[in-house]
C-alpha cells in the first residue's frame, strides 16, 4: 500500500491524488495490487498488564477486520523489555507495514525507531501512552484526569483521615508519560491534604516491586501510620495489598487502582481495594484501529480525530482523548457489566456471592 500511496503523489502531476489512490484500490483496503492487503503492525508493551493481551489487542484486531476485512494485523509483545520493542519496530519496517499502532515500553527509548519507522513512510499511532518521534495520531485517555479520579477517591475513602491523613504512594513506570501524567494528577488533588510517607515509582509496572516497596512502607513507617494507599494501576494494587494482608493489616486501608482488571474489581468486591479507574477499552480501541486503517490507506487522520496533541517534535497530531471513569463497589453494575465488559457471574466467585449480594451484582 506505501507504493500505492508513493505512485499516486507521483501521479498528482496529470491526475488527481483521488483518483490515483482509486486506481490503487484505496477504498478495498488491498496494498500493492497483487501484492495484498495491508498490513497493520500492533506492538504491546507488556504482559505484566493484563489489559493489553485480553482486552485491547483482541478488540483492535476485532475493529481493524470491520473496517478493513482484507488488512491483516502483525501482532508483537516486548514483554518490558525497550531492546526487543525496538528489535520488533525494525522488524515491522522490515516486513513493509503499511502502519503501527504502538504502546512503547519507554517513550524516549523508542523515539529513535519511531523516526525510522517515518523515514520508511510508515505511519505510527501512538496508543495509550505518547510515544516519542513522529507520531501521526494519538489515541488515549486524559492522564492527569485519571490521577485525579484516583486521588479524590483516596480521600473520600480515608473519611476523616483525609486531613493529615498519611499515605504510601505507589506510582507507576516513570519512563512511561502516562505514569507521569497520573502522578502529577494525584499529587494535584493530595499533596495539600495528607502526608506523603512513601513514594515509589515503579519499574516495568511490576506488582511484585509494589509488593516488596510496601513491606518496606510496613517496615519503616508502621501498619497503623499507612492510612491510604495510591496505587497506580490495578498490578500495583495487588502486590501492595498482598503485602498488607502478608503482614496481617488489618483492617486494610483503602488503595485505589487503573484499568479495571476483574481481579481488581473481585478485590472491590471483598473490600480489599476501594476503587480502579475504568478506560472503556472498546473505544479507545475503536480510535486506535480507525486511525490505524485511516493510515494504512494514507487518508487524513482528521476525519477520526477529535482533538490534537503536540508531539514531541513540535508538531501538533491528530488525537483522540477519552474520559476515563473512577469505578468502586456502587457502580459496578453501572459501568463494566453495562458495557458487556465481564458479566456478574465472571465476577462473582462463589466465595463472594454473600458480598456480591450485598453489592445488588445479582444478574
Amino acid at each position: 500500500m506505501k507504493t500505492c500511496i508513493r505512485d499516486a503523489a507521483l501521479a498528482v502531476a496529470t491526475v488527481s491524488t483521488a483518483v490515483a489512490l482509486a486506481a490503487c484500490g484505496q477504498n478495498g483496503g488491498g496494498g500493492d495490487g497483487a501484492e495484498g492487503a495491508a498490513q497493520i503492525g500492533l506492538l504491546l508493551p507488556d504482559d505484566t498488564t493484563a489489559r493489553w493481551e485480553t482486552q485491547d489487542a483482541p478488540l483492535l484486531e476485532k475493529k481493524i477486520k470491520e473496517l478493513c476485512g482484507d488488512c491483516t494485523v502483525e501482532h508483537a509483545n516486548a514483554k518490558g523489555d525497550v531492546a526487543t520493542q525496538q528489535n520488533q519496530v525494525e522488524s515491522m519496517i522490515i516486513k513493509g507495514v503499511d502502519a503501527m499502532v504502538l504502546v512503547a515500553v519507554d517513550a524516549t527509548s523508542l523515539g529513535g525507531a519511531v523516526t525510522r519507522a517515518d523515514q520508511a513512510d510508515i505511519p505510527v499511532i501512538a496508543y495509550d501512552r505518547l510515544a516519542e518521534g513522529p507520531i501521526s495520531g494519538y489515541v488515549s485517555f486524559d492522564g492527569e484526569a485519571v490521577g485525579e479520579l484516583q486521588g479524590r477517591a483516596l480521600l473520600q475513602a480515608m473519611g476523616p483521615r483525609a486531613d493529615g491523613g498519611q499515605i504510601v504512594m505507589m506510582n507507576g513506570d516513570p519512563t512511561d508519560p502516562n505514569a507521569v501524567s497520573f502522578k502529577k494528577g494525584a499529587l494535584s488533588v493530595l499533596q495539600d491534604r495528607v502526608k506523603i510517607g512513601k513514594l515509589y515509582d515503579t519499574p516495568v509496572w511490576r506488582a511484585e516491586t509494589a509488593n516488596m516497596n510496601m513491606s518496606s512502607s510496613l517496615s519503616a513507617l508502621g501498619a497503623d501510620n499507612i492510612h491510604g494507599v495510591y496505587a497506580a494501576n490495578d498490578g500495583l494494587a495487588a502486590g501492595s495489598i498482598s503485602a498488607l494482608k502478608a503482614n496481617k493489616v488489618s483492617p486494610l486501608p483503602p488503595v485505589t487502582g487503573q484499568d479495571a482488571e476483574l481481579g481488581a474489581l473481585r478485590r472491590i468486591v471483598a473490600g480489599e481495594q476501594y476503587m480502579t479507574v475504568y478506560k472503556p477499552f472498546g473505544p479507545e480501541a475503536s480510535a486506535g484501529a480507525a486511525m490505524a486503517v485511516a493510515a494504512a490507506r494514507g487518508e487524513s487522520l482528521d476525519d477520526v480525530a477529535t482533538g490534537q496533541v503536540r508531539a514531541s517534535t513540535g508538531k501538533l497530531v491528530p488525537a483522540v482523548l477519552l474520559t476515563p471513569v473512577s469505578v468502586t463497589v456502587g457502580n459496578i453494575d453501572d459501568t463494566l457489566v453495562k458495557d458487556g465488559v465481564y458479566t456478574v457471574q465472571q465476577i462473582c466467585t462463589p466465595q463472594l456471592r454473600a458480598a456480591c449480594d450485598r453489592a445488588g451484582l445479582t444478574g
